[in-house]
């Protein structure tokens, strides 16, 4: 993945993860990360390193919970969204959605604003 790719990936984690959950319901580290990468074939890689500091502020801020099951002897830790973290993520994907929409409008050629594209 190019550096820029990393940078933007930097800012969108919360907003990601909480669409995630919000979708699957429950998922474990590894499942996320390997999520991200299907998802974008491959285009966006989500490392342990950036994800679990992640996991741990959305926790802190009441918007997870954590769940240990054991799992072939070891212990694998589930998340779920909170009823407020599903609100979170409902409003940090529409944001989102939003802010996307506004740089695609930034980004347009005048050519392409002038005929109204």
């Amino acid at each position: 993945m190019e550096q820029s790719s990393s940078e933007f990936l930097r800012g969108t984690l919360k907003t990601i993860v909480l669409k995630l959950l919000a979708e699957r319901g429950k998922m474990y580290g590894y499942e996320i990360t390997q999520s991200v990468k299907e998802r974008t074939q491959g285009e966006l890689i989500l490392t342990f390193g950036a994800l679990y500091p992640v996991l741990h502020k959305l926790e802190q801020e009441g918007l997870l919970v954590t769940e240990s099951v054991e799992v072939d002897g070891r212990l694998r830790k589930y998340y779920t969204l909170t009823p407020s973290g599903s609100e979170t993520a409902v409003r940090k994907v529409s944001e989102f959605e939003r802010f996307v929409e506004i740089m695609q409008t930034l980004l347009q050629s005048p050519a392409d604003l002038a005929l109204g594209k």
